[in-house]
């Protein structure tokens, strides 16, 4: 498919915030950027960990119950300060920059954003904070990973939450047999190609002014002129663009190509069916709006979850944590409240 054609299929994209930046070097484990940094109503401790052979950047707040934050593409970890602020409040909160995003190392390697390291780095990083059990809210990528995490390390997971992004083998499925999400998902295909980086980089990053910025407004999303600066700034740091997107790259994932692949994604590759089951409670935050995933993903999802809350957005898409931040921090105070 040609790259015009994918690029009126993804300008709508809404991608959320975003900030991308080289990792500073050092020794140590962790370091600070000097004093903590009050911003928006948050104290956050801005912090490193050398972990599973990269240096991750994270931000942390608070005393309490543990909750950890996964971003998607091409966001970083501000697409939470609502939350980190809310909850924050009586909660640990932490919110890291995932492997090749703003603060956190870029390896250049494609191989290296493959599912199991992309896992390892978030139990790594829950080692290095002493964190044995912690609830999981994650979205898009973030949410893939998220996903994944569970599947592997359960034990780790007293809650997990997922916006917008359904259960892998579901996603894998529809993007193998369904026609709607397939057509939905032809971005991927874009997203995996080397014309992805031009397309996203073009007329000053075009694709994210418009396909982000406006829309997210649109549907409420609160983004000021400063915060949309800072972002476009980051953007521009070299190998950013591509570290997110080489998740894609990685996991194969997509409709089918044309080529011979039949759609899907390798992120259950080592699983045995079983381990697809979920026993813990999960809470599933959908923007019904979103048009890149679709409501088909849905059918299907309590054959894989046994303890399962459904939340949905009638006026939001993709960018939920944007659009309607407060019903969001609502949702997820209920959640943890019940279970």
């Amino acid at each position: 498919m040609g790259l015009s054609r994918l690029g009126l299929i993804v300008m709508g994209l809404v991608c959320a915030t975003s900030a991308f930046a080289q990792a500073p070097r050092g020794n140590a484990v962790w370091s600070t950027l000097g004093t903590n940094q009050a911003q928006e109503g948050l104290l956050l401790e801005h912090q490193y960990a050398d972990i599973n052979g990269i240096r991750m950047h994270y931000v942390t707040q608070g005393a309490g119950e543990p909750i950890i934050f996964l971003h998607g593409f091409p966001e970083y970890w501000g697409i939470w300060k609502k939350q980190l602020e809310d909850l924050g409040r009586d909660h640990q909160v932490i919110a890291p920059d995932m492997r090749g995003y703003n603060l956190s190392s870029k390896p250049a390697d494609i191989g290296q954003y493959h599912i199991e390291h992309l896992v390892e780095d978030i139990r790594a990083l829950a080692d290095h904070l002493r964190i044995n059990k912690f609830t999981l809210v994650s979205q898009d990528w973030g949410a893939l990973v998220g996903w994944s995490f569970v599947l592997r390390h359960p034990q780790y997971v007293s809650r997990f939450v997922t916006i917008n992004m359904t259960h892998p083998a579901l996603l894998n499925r529809d993007l193998r047999e369904d026609a709607t999400q397939q057509q939905a998902s032809q971005y991927m295909l874009l997203f995996r190609s080397p014309e992805a980086e031009p397309f996203i980089m073009a007329d000053d990053y075009a694709f994210g002014r418009q396909g982000m910025f406006e829309a997210a407004r649109q549907l409420g999303a609160q983004i000021s002129a400063e915060d949309e600066a800072e972002m476009v700034t980051a953007w521009k740091q070299p190998g950013a663009i591509t570290g997110g997107l080489n998740y894609y790259r990685a996991a194969e994932i997509g409709p089918p190509d044309g080529q011979g692949s039949l759609g899907g994604s390798n992120l259950l590759d080592g699983l045995a069916p079983w381990q697809l089951q979920v026993d813990l409670p999960v809470l599933f935050i959908h923007g019904e709006m979103d048009p890149y995933l679709l409501p088909s993903g849905q059918v299907g999802l309590e054959d894989y979850v046994h303890d399962l809350t459904f939340r949905r957005i009638p006026d939001a898409d993709h960018s939920v944590t944007l659009e309607k931040p407060a019903l969001v921090n609502q949702f997820l105070r209920e959640f943890m409240l019940e279970n």
